[in-house]
């Protein structure tokens, strides 16, 4: 079967490489942490301290994003995963935050991975576009985050 893409691998991309990087780093800072209480207290100061540093935009939705996951969903626990705001069950990463200047995207995503309970059918939404979070797209969000964990 022909493709119209070259088959020379170009390697990944500098964001690739820099979100592999800030993924192994947060694997050594979670291992260094202390006491369970103290390792999720930190895990979401990281969180914080992540929104904190997304400019405009991306910042915006990433705090009304947490607000709507925490408050949804206290049983997930933040996280950074590949440095990205993430919400854990039991260590296992749910969903995510992911900005639009992550990847260069026009757009920011809530993720969700495999262990989200979103199941309907033989095909499922498991990612979402976001380019604002309104009080009606936090509402969404919140219940997408219950089902998620039901």
């Amino acid at each position: 079967m022909g493709s119209a893409r070259s088959s020379t691998y170009e390697g990944f991309t500098a964001e690739e490489r820099a979100a592999m990087k800030e993924h192994a780093q947060e694997r050594k800072a979670a291992a260094r942490r202390g006491p369970q209480a103290d390792k999720a207290a930190q895990a979401e100061r990281e969180v914080l301290a992540k929104i904190a540093e997304m400019q405009d935009s991306d910042r915006v939705m990433a705090e009304r994003v947490h607000a709507a996951v925490t408050a949804a969903a206290p049983a997930l626990a933040p996280r950074l995963w590949y440095g990205m705001p993430a919400y854990a069950l039991d260590g296992k990463v749910v969903c995510f935050f992911q900005s639009a200047a992550k990847f260069k995207a026009r757009y920011a995503t809530l993720g969700f991975s495999d262990r989200a309970n979103l199941d309907d059918g033989t095909m499922w939404a498991a990612g979402f576009a976001l380019t604002e979070v309104t009080p009606q797209v936090a509402e969404r969000i919140a219940a997408l985050v219950k089902q998620a964990v039901s």
